[in-house]
């Protein structure tokens, strides 16, 4: 039997669709029902249920425009960074095994790789960044598990959400038997708030970049498989390999006639002022060479994209495959 902390959310919703869809007995907690986030509370539960793992799905993310407030910085601390820390270690004092869903959004930029070593940019909007990209992708290497965060309250400029995120992991990482997924940008053909092909459709403008992306039931499964697999706890990045420019996924929308125009499109200057860098967002590549190592399946970005397009396109059903995205996948580093 598996708890599923913070299930009427995003990810947690799609974490209990797939449990159900396996025929997974599992016990869907919302805080509206049970107070998960009391420390007594939590713990008498999982010392009586004795459940064989717990998901962590339950977190903040606030508006761009409301990040300020005071009321949302409480908040992001509370979901994202002190409430990772308490289920920890109530799962630790239990010997409960679990899952806690994390961010790719505590880095930001990429490592460029050429005459055989490697430089991080941290700004993949500056225009000769992205032409580089369209031109020799396979140049530009994802951050794996074992480089620091570049995106924190450590390595600042850093939008709090991304900030209570690094710290959640610098808190959690070595305590129990864990596994922290890295999700990123998630999309599927849904329309929802949360998916990024939704939100794209939204904007009148979007930064001239490029990102790793989660399928979003791609990536359920693929952090499933890792407990199913007996995989070694440990962080793992959950995104499907390869990355893809925001405006060559604009085009593809355009084409999928989810779109009726393209975005304006806005490239960093080449020396941004300090100001920029202040509102500098976190666009990054992530590589997922070490869950593929794991045994865990995982479909290219591009398959997962031309995937959900089509059924966008076709209210939600499947269509014959067209190629749509134009760039390959950038190969796992």
């Amino acid at each position: 039997m598996i708890v599923l902390l913070g299930s009427s959310g995003y990810f947690g919703g799609a974490f209990a669709a797939e449990l159900r869809r396996r025929g997974v007995s599992f016990i869907p907690l919302t805080r509206s029902a049970f107070d998960y986030t009391r420390f007594d509370y939590l713990f008498d539960y999982l010392r009586n249920m004795k459940p064989a793992f717990l998901i962590n799905a339950a977190g903040f993310v606030c508006p761009p425009e409301q990040e300020g407030s005071e009321k949302a910085r409480e908040q992001s601390m509370l979901a994202n960074a002190l409430l990772p820390q308490m289920v920890a270690r109530v799962c630790l004092m239990t010997k409960t095994p679990w899952g806690h869903v994390s961010s790719g959004s505590i880095y930001t930029g990429a490592k460029i790789v050429e005459h055989g070593e490697a430089r991080v940019e941290r700004d993949l909007s500056r225009r000769r960044l992205r032409e580089h990209f369209d031109q020799h992708p396979e140049r530009f290497a994802g951050f794996n598990e074992t480089d620091e965060p570049n995106y924190s309250f450590r390595h600042p400029p850093v939008s709090f959400y991304s900030g209570t995120k690094a710290l959640a992991e610098e808190a959690i990482r070595h305590i129990g038997q864990s596994y922290i997924w890295r999700l990123r940008l998630p999309f599927n053909e849904k329309d929802s708030p949360c998916n990024f092909l939704s939100q794209i459709q939204g904007q009148a403008s979007l930064p001239d970049t490029v990102d790793s992306f989660s399928h979003l039931g791609d990536c359920v499964r693929a952090c499933l498989e890792l407990w199913y697999v007996n995989a070694p706890f440990g962080i793992y990045n959950v995104t499907n390999p390869g990355a893809v420019s925001l405006r060559r996924l604009a085009e593809a929308l355009l084409a999928a006639g989810t779109l009726t125009r393209l975005p304006e499109f806005a490239a960093a200057p080449e020396t941004p002022s300090p100001a920029v860098e202040k509102t500098l967002p976190s666009h990054c590549i992530l590589d997922a060479s070490k869950l593929l190592n794991a045994g865990v399946k995982l479909r290219g970005l591009d398959e997962a994209l031309q995937d959900s397009l089509q059924k966008m396109r076709h209210g939600g059903r499947s269509a014959p495959p067209t190629r749509i995205i134009p760039r390959p996948p950038v190969p796992p580093s």
